[in-house]
């Protein structure tokens, strides 16, 4: 990737990740207010798209978290492709750091959260919760730094939060996934060969796409296989190498043209319809329950301690190196910032529970954790010495 690309998408993340913290204060305020009520009304509304009576209606929520979250899942499925067709994954040599310090940051807090959980069968469903990052989050507070930060550690950072959002596409797909449809299913096999065959056959006109994606959502929607996998699916089959009549690459268009739609609406209406918190009766002795406290333990201290764990191993034993410019302290203050759960974190949330009890410990967690990695990430990057930032960026 090259350096003016970094530059424009940290850009965009860091606004992105001003919106989503507007977002969330909001939904908290209203969460808490005499209009209540209405915040809870306006997302359990029902929204229904019918043809000739047969068709879906879900709650607006649902559609949110199933409908708008397939295309940020379409995004992130083109960034994956993109990075390891062409970019900061597509040798080994590139990956080896962020892909050791991704799985040492999903394995860590996953172990911190099953340990805090054991024995509970009805919370242990939320293991998953605090393996994710959120990249616009992680990336924006890196970004308002500057110069301060070296590029390589942007480039690491953003490389780990792919894999990281890789991670948890697979975690989806094996372990929240229940109630199948052999119909549905069988018929999502038939949009998703017809993608296979549009790529085989050169076609590069987006349209052709969307028309196959739209029919494998509703059909993947209707299997039991959740929805939003549908977005990663279509992405894998849209080209990369082929380029359409304007000469460009139809991936590299649709992932430019769907960046700002995601970034600015997708994920703060996200943010907007699951922060909602009410915080009426928390107490410190509801903090310490053992789901709250399993997501708070494994984002702050399971990320940066399974982060900072496999890469230090890594190097010690040679098998990889440091960003060039990085120091160890620059490293740890990056490490806390995958701390930042937030987006993906509150999604897992809403596919692990869906008793409305747990709705409000995870939303704690998360929101509470992700605040706390944040600032301390940010405190620690700002105490790195300055100068030996700019000289390697």
């Amino acid at each position: 990737m090259a350096l003016s690309s970094i530059r424009e998408f940290l850009r965009l993340e860091a606004a992105a990740g001003v919106l989503l913290l507007t977002a969330t204060a909001l939904a908290l305020v209203l969460a808490n207010s005499p209009a209540s009520t209405l915040y809870a009304s306006f997302l359990e509304a029902r929204v229904a798209l019918t043809i000739d009576g047969a068709g879906i209606s879900k709650p607006l929520l649902l559609w949110i978290n199933d409908g708008l979250m397939a295309i940020f899942f379409l995004l992130v499925g083109l960034e994956i492709k993109r990075e390891v067709v062409e970019g900061e994954l597509s040798s080994v040599r590139k990956a080896a750091l962020p892909a050791i310090a991704a799985a040492g940051g999903m394995a860590v807090p996953a172990l911190v959260y099953v340990v805090l959980n054991w024995g509970d069968p009805q919370t242990m469903r939320g293991w998953a919760i605090p393996t994710a990052t959120d990249i616009a989050f992680a990336v924006g507070v890196l970004a308002l730094m500057g110069d301060r930060v070296p590029a390589s550690l942007k480039i690491f950072l953003l490389a780990l939060a792919i894999l990281d959002d890789l991670g948890a596409i697979v975690i989806i797909a094996f372990f929240y996934t229940d109630n199948l449809s052999a119909l549905s299913l069988a018929l999502a096999a038939v949009a998703l060969g017809g993608l296979i065959a549009l790529n085989r056959a050169g076609v590069t006109r987006r349209a052709a796409y969307v028309v196959f994606g739209v029919f494998l959502w509703v059909c993947v929607l209707k299997s039991g296989v959740h929805a939003t996998l549908a977005g990663v699916a279509l992405a894998l089959a849209i080209p990369l190498d082929a380029r359409d009549a304007h000469g460009e690459s139809p991936l590299r268009s649709l992932e430019h043209s769907l960046h700002p739609w995601v970034s600015y609406a997708i994920l703060p209406l996200f943010a907007f319809a699951n922060a909602g918190v009410s915080l009426s009766g928390i107490s410190l002795a509801s903090l310490m329950e053992p789901l709250p406290l399993g997501i708070a333990a494994g984002l702050f201290v399971g990320k940066q301690g399974g982060v900072m764990g496999a890469a230090w191993i890594a190097v010690r034993v040679q098998a990889v190196t440091l960003p060039e410019g990085v120091t160890w302290q620059h490293f740890y203050g990056t490490a806390l910032l995958t701390g930042i759960g937030f987006t993906m974190s509150l999604f897992i949330g809403t596919l692990a529970f869906d008793d409305p009890a747990f709705a409000n410990s995870v939303r704690i967690g998360v929101l509470g954790c992700s605040l706390l990695s944040a600032l301390a990430g940010a405190l620690v990057r700002w105490s790195a010495p300055a100068a030996v930032a700019r000289e390697s960026g």
